[in-house]
């Protein structure tokens, strides 16, 4: 028997820990013990969730890149990674070369929504208010350079419109000052504003996923009316480089398996996700695909370091 199947068969002999480079409660730790409770189940080890948050997510991602590349670490990466790693740009490791994805687990569309005084029922509408007014419209985020920043800037870019960002430091305090008016609109997890749409306080116009989610299956996405027009939150579950193929292919198919299953499902619907599960190649060609597509939008939108 080949080495790398007699390693992948006694895999896992140990612990696992997933590294999510945020606090505790947030979607990359609830996406890791989610994940991590479905490896219990099959294997019958333990999976540890460490939280390393700090510095933009940087010292999770350099605790998981110097680990050993045996399984027995791996990171919970993000589209935030990809972001933070094209804004700081030279940092002691690179994506790309020091981690090797195993499986898109899981996308988080976001919608864009308005204050309800806003005269602008569809993102057609908006369009053609932002070209009337333009730079007189602001939308508000939880903060410059986050995924929902990035939608909107790569929107004005696509349609050639002029609004203007204003960054808060959360979603919530962007939501109230939409709510309030103070700014015209929002962009942000389908969780965070849906309240807002239920009880009248805003007004959804699109949601930036390519196909429409079944989160909130009426809503129309933006590409309806930008033809191209995408731009998701994601997670994908990565491995130090180096780790061998035998056990990426068994993470791979056990993540898989987890994502098909219905209680995770919903659980990740209450968390504003999709569930993915793909082969360890599309992982790594969606991750190749995203960072092109978010360095661009970075660099488009100014965005620098906080």
């Amino acid at each position: 028997m080949p080495a790398g199947d007699t390693v992948a068969q006694q895999y896992p002999g140990k612990p696992i820990r997933i590294v999510a480079s945020t606090t505790p409660g947030s979607g990359p730790d609830i996406m890791s013990r989610l994940i991590g409770q479905k490896f219990t189940e099959a294997w019958g080890q333990q999976v540890v969730v460490e939280n390393r948050a700090g510095a933009s997510g940087i010292i999770g991602m350099e605790i998981a890149a110097r680990a050993a590349p045996d399984g027995y670490t791996l990171l919970m990466m993000t589209s935030s990674h990809v972001i933070v790693s094209a804004l700081f740009g030279k940092l002691s490791f690179d994506l790309a070369r020091d981690f090797t994805p195993v499986s898109l687990l899981a996308s988080t569309p976001f919608i864009l929504a308005v204050n309800p005084s806003v005269p602008a029922a569809s993102i057609k509408e908006l369009i053609a208010l932002a070209r009337a007014r333009p730079g007189e419209l602001h939308y508000g985020t939880g903060g410059a350079g986050t995924p929902p920043h990035l939608a909107t800037e790569i929107l004005k870019t696509m349609t050639g419109i002029d609004l203007v960002h204003v960054p808060y430091k959360g979603i919530v305090p962007a939501l109230n000052d939409t709510i309030a008016g103070q700014v015209q609109m929002t962009c942000g997890v389908v969780p965070a504003v849906l309240p807002m749409l239920k009880s009248g306080r805003l007004r959804a116009l699109g949601v930036t996923s390519r196909q429409r989610t079944a989160l909130v299956p009426d809503l129309p996405t933006i590409a309806e009316t930008v033809p191209g027009y995408e731009l998701i939150g994601w997670y994908c579950l990565a491995a130090p480089a180096g780790t061998p193929p035998t056990l990426l292919g068994k993470l791979n198919a056990q993540a898989v398996a987890a994502l098909k299953t219905a209680d995770l499902q919903e659980k990740l619907s209450g968390l504003g996700a999709e569930p993915i599960g793909s082969t360890q190649q599309d992982a790594v060609a969606f991750v190749r695909a995203q960072t092109v597509k978010l360095t661009a939008a970075l660099k488009a939108s100014g965005a620098k370091p906080e």
